[in-house]
């Protein structure tokens, strides 16, 4: 099967399979037609063929400025793992917070993989520019992105998928899914939900911070 029927196949299965469990898609942005570039007689994915982003799941009420993940965030990292079982996933993206590392070592592990750290040190817009590259270094692959309720928003908006307001403190189960087209700009957006319920109103608030 030619790899751009391969991946949109992908997406809608990813998508079923998430309405399957604790959540439904409820957006889905096209853009355009998924595309491919034509290299001799191989084609090949200028950038990441897909791109899914989360933020870290819950984490415990201890452990400062650092925690690690609480015992519903583990069990929503294991959800993870589920929910990206035939994703095929090739590369996994966390800062270095225990909360994000911990989130995604969940599906490293599975994958057979070594998380790439990109650290959160100065300011948050070097920050996702360091992402964007670091996503960018993954020709035809798929990457997933472990971050925070104000950087996943960024991120996404700065892969070329819509502005999006930061994600609430109580948000965890969002998820962002980008079929990437041949310029590195997204072909389809999906934003849907994995995982456990979350409280009602978990997806409205007035604001958010990095957490």
């Amino acid at each position: 099967m030619p790899t751009h029927l391969r991946l949109a196949r992908l997406l809608s299965q990813l998508s079923v399979l998430l309405l399957g469990g604790a959540g439904s898609v409820h957006a889905a942005i096209a853009q355009s037609a998924p595309a491919m570039v034509q290299s001799g007689s191989a084609v090949v994915q200028s950038g990441p063929a897909m791109v899914v982003l989360v933020r870290h799941a819950e984490k415990a009420t201890t452990g400062g400025n650092d925690p690690s993940l609480s015992e519903m965030g583990q069990a929503r990292a294991k959800a993870l793992v589920t929910a990206l079982n035939d994703a095929g996933v090739s590369a996994v993206i966390t800062t270095q917070y225990k909360r994000t590392s911990e989130t995604g070592e969940a599906v490293a592990t599975a994958r057979n993989l070594k998380t790439e750290k990109i650290a959160i040190a100065g300011t948050t817009a070097a920050h996702i520019e360091a992402v964007v590259a670091a996503i960018r270094k993954h020709p035809g692959e798929v990457v997933l992105v472990v971050g925070h309720s104000n950087t996943i928003p960024a991120i996404v908006t700065a892969l070329g998928g819509p502005k999006v307001p930061d994600l609430c403190d109580a948000n965890y189960a969002t998820m962002f899914v980008m079929h990437m087209g041949k310029d590195g700009t997204p072909a389809h957006v999906v934003r849907t939900r994995y995982g456990a319920a979350e409280p009602e109103g978990a997806e409205t608030c007035t604001g958010s911070t990095m957490k």
